[in-house]
């Protein structure tokens, strides 16, 4: 449950087309956040373009910790994480491998029980015996002492590749610090089958476009040269905001803004999965402005291992479908800022819907009828909060939701975007 009881009701009856824009993309964000400050494109100008109000909380808490990193050598700074736990490994990583520092990370119970382990195990195998220390509390704080000089070790990290790609992600991030200083190649070698290997890709991707040059195997990753580029890459939107969007956009006949279909998001699937169903997107006036058009048909599948962030979005659609929606791989949703395979099957069976879980499958059946209102309690989960009031869009049906203002995680201004589209939003009595 939520630790927040604010409750609002969520009126859907009277949508209008309206222009609707999604925040800059957290994932891009981080790791262009860290390639500026370790490359001297510090601050980002595409970062400090934004508004603090509209900045999602987990780019302003990994820009805390940088900011953090840059000050001279120390005593210990303190760095909350709060519940970001891409910023919270990113930034384990950075502060491992900056020579001297002192760090001790905080953060949510949630997050501290989010599994961090093997990317601990890797950095303390490999930068170990040049003097690193890591100390875990209980489960906070986490503290780090960097060493000063890393010449000596072997330039390799090594990190199982089924929890999560995101200690893949901060691992290479790590060995672009270190090329820069030590100028030798470091790697990243990548035990088994790698999960969310599309997020892994936007870390690649970042890493070409500030001037790193890189070697790929199969399962290694090596960074072994770098120039710097003519300019500071600039940041797209959201694509795990924009899927919320281009359905509300379809509902209310509006349009996308920042819809860049160059991005390397993997959420950008989107595009691809709402396809099955018999929605297009086609460009509308304006530069990555999309529209949605089409008559839903059939029901849509999707897996957890290509796009977990898109799942309950997806659910969202699956509960409107005319016929059975398929889920696969959802296990890796238990380990998010909730457990979000639980609040997908709460969602539905709310909505009316059900739910059935097999093994690592879950089979979305709409209702029949649907509810004259239903209830939501978010958890704490800024995909849960949205992926609720994208169901109230899509269907008509009033909401009540327990806990809000979560969606500052990702999407400050999620609340504003819907009232645009003419949602109606007050506080439940």
């Amino acid at each position: 449950m939520s630790a927040s009881t604010r409750r609002i009701v969520v009126e859907t009856s009277g949508l209008k087309a309206s222009p609707l824009t999604p925040p800059v993309s957290k994932s891009d964000a981080q790791r262009a956040l860290v390639l500026g400050h370790l490359t001297g494109s510090w601050p980002l100008p595409s970062v400090q373009a934004e508004s603090d109000e509209d900045l999602p909380a987990d780019v302003r808490v990994l820009r805390r910790g940088v900011e953090a990193l840059r000050l001279p050598a120390g005593p210990v700074r303190d760095v909350d994480c709060a519940d970001g736990g891409a910023p919270f490994r990113i930034l384990a990583t950075q502060v491992a491998v900056t020579p001297g520092a002192r760090v001790r990370l905080t953060g949510t119970p949630r997050l501290g029980e989010r599994p961090h382990g093997p990317l601990f195990t890797s950095l303390k195998d490999a930068l170990g015996p040049a003097g690193l220390t890591l100390t875990e509390g209980h489960p906070w704080p986490v503290e780090l002492a960097a060493p000063t000089d890393t010449s000596s070790v072997t330039p390799v990290f090594r990190v199982p590749g089924s929890q999560s790609s995101q200690y893949a992600s901060s691992l290479l991030l790590g060995c672009a610090a270190l090329y820069l200083r030590e100028r030798r190649a470091w790697s990243v070698d990548i035990e088994g089958t790698l999960t969310s290997a599309g997020y892994l890709d936007l870390t690649l991707t970042w890493l070409e476009r500030f001037g790193f040059e890189l070697q790929k195997s199969a399962s290694r990753y090596t960074v072994s040269g770098y120039t710097p580029p003519p300019s500071v890459p600039t940041l797209p939107g959201d694509w795990s905001s924009l899927g919320y969007l281009l359905l509300v956009a379809w509902k209310a006949g509006g349009t996308v803004e920042r819809a860049d279909a160059a991005s390397a998001h993997p959420d950008q699937a989107i595009l691809r999965l709402i396809e099955q169903v018999g929605l297009t997107t086609e460009p509308a006036s304006g530069a990555h402005v999309l529209k949605v058009t089409g008559r839903p048909a059939g029901g849509l599948r999707a897996s957890g291992k290509e796009c977990p962030d898109l799942l309950p979005t997806l659910a969202a659609l699956a509960c409107v479908l005319p016929e059975p929606s398929t889920l696969t791989d959802v296990g890796i949703l238990r380990l998010k800022e909730s457990d979000r395979l639980e609040g997908i099957r709460d969602l539905v069976t709310a909505y009316g819907g059900k739910a059935e879980l097999k093994d690592d499958t879950l089979l979305l059946t709409p209702p029949s009828t649907p509810p004259a209102r239903f209830e939501m309690d978010s958890r704490g989960d800024h995909r849960l909060a949205m992926t609720a009031a994208t169901l109230s869009v899509l269907s008509g049906v009033t909401l009540v939701l327990t806990g809000p203002e979560c969606v500052e995680k990702s999407f400050p201004g999620f609340w504003r975007q819907l009232i645009r589209s003419g949602v109606r939003i007050s506080a439940s009595p």
